[in-house]
């Protein structure tokens, strides 16, 4: 038999297919008309689990793993077409919803934000490019910007969230789930790394240098190339270059932006120090409430998956079969939970889309705990 005509007959058999798998959709819409009204839930892993063992032993030696990924699919899809028919008034659906109906045209260009740092810090630039004329409150810590727009102290805050050398911005991750925020924008960031000190000072002087943690990472080959050179944490890029401006010690330096060379009357001693060349972090601008802005292509969760075999897999296949790009999967572990962890996913996507919407509700219902962060614009 010729290639074409083993295509051909498949062909036919797909064919086939197609038509029996629409008529178990619409059995899976009877099935889930009758769960609604009896009040019964959309998982059934009992009948599931019965299914399962049965066409694995029916297609036979070498095939049962394969029949085993097919049936295992078509649960999922029809979990999640079932999820999409009875999400309708859900308190998730509802919200997202409301969020759709009460669009507004673009975030406003004057406001109140919180910062983590000092002038200078990179956040502060962020945070120029998110509103044109910023007022800026200035926080010692980053659980301290969560707080203030939890708090209603100010409308907006912005925080670093990962760096294309370093990674994420754990601390920030790890305070998502203590605070009540919703994500409205982003913005990448390119970040110019100085070496700076006290006038007068020299390279072959410095014995320390201080700067944000995540600064300092992106350093590293500086720090291993001279290793004499002790490296020093603090708070903040810019507070470290005030606290070398204030220091009085010529063996004393600072990595930070060339903003704080001019606001704190330092030299620059080497003009890049990053490991990196092309250096960008995200930043993330927060806000009490849900809002959706004209624009928004990115959607953020955070979700706790079960601690169970293919849990974690069951919620990327929702993703899959929608079509929808994950760009990130960040997990972080639970403290006092023995490797257990929590999940944060970053979509392309909007809730614009009902069957978008249909999906984050199926992604709730297939965690044991979920937050829908935003859907939100990501400026570049």
């Amino acid at each position: 038999m010729e290639l074409k005509d083993i295509r051909g007959t498949i062909d036919q058999i797909d064919d086939e297919l197609l038509k029996l798998f629409v008529r178990r959709m619409e059995a899976t819409r009877e099935v889930a008309a009758y769960k609604k009204e009896n009040g019964l839930p959309i998982l059934d892993s009992g009948r599931e689990r019965e299914v399962l063992n049965r066409v694995s032993a029916q297609a036979g030696e070498g095939l049962e793993h394969y029949a085993k990924l097919l049936y295992q699919t078509l649960f999922d899809l029809s979990r999640g077409y079932q999820s999409s028919l009875l999400s309708a008034g859900s308190p998730l659906m509802q919200r997202l919803e409301e969020a759709v109906k009460n669009k507004r045209e673009k975030m406003p260009n004057r406001a109140l934000v919180a910062c983590q740092g000092t002038e200078g810090a990179y956040s502060q630039k962020a945070c120029d490019r998110m509103f044109e004329f910023a007022n800026i409150l200035y926080m010692n810590t980053f659980d301290d910007v969560f707080a203030a727009v939890e708090k209603g102290m100010c409308p907006y805050g912005v925080l670093p969230i990962e760096n294309s050398s370093a990674g994420s911005v754990t601390q920030v991750y790890d305070l998502m789930e203590k605070h009540k925020f919703h994500i409205v924008r982003a913005a990448r960031e390119r970040i110019e790394h100085k070496l700076m000190a006290l006038p007068g000072t020299r390279l072959e002087d410095v014995r320390e240098v201080v700067s944000h943690e995540q600064a300092l990472r992106q350093c590293s080959a500086f720090f291993h190339n001279n290793p004499k050179i002790k490296a020093t944490e603090m708070s903040n890029t810019a507070k470290a270059a005030e606290f070398v401006a204030s220091s009085g010690r010529n063996d004393l330096a600072v990595i930070a932006s060339g903003d704080c060379r001019e606001l704190y009357g330092l030299s620059i001693l080497k003009d890049s120090v990053s490991n990196a060349e092309s250096n960008f972090t995200r930043f993330i601008c927060i806000a009490k409430d849900l809002t959706l802005y004209d624009g928004a292509n990115k959607i953020s969760l955070m979700l706790r998956a079960p601690h169970r075999p293919g849990s974690l897999y069951r919620l990327l296949s929702q993703i899959s079969v929608m079509g929808v790009n994950l760009t990130k999967l960040e997990s972080r572990p639970m403290p006092g939970r023995d490797f257990e962890f929590r999940f944060f996913f970053d979509l392309e996507a909007s809730i614009t889309q009902a069957d978008v919407r249909a999906l984050i509700c199926e992604l709730e219902r297939l965690s044991e705990q979920f937050t829908f962060l935003g859907n939100y614009e990501e400026m570049h």
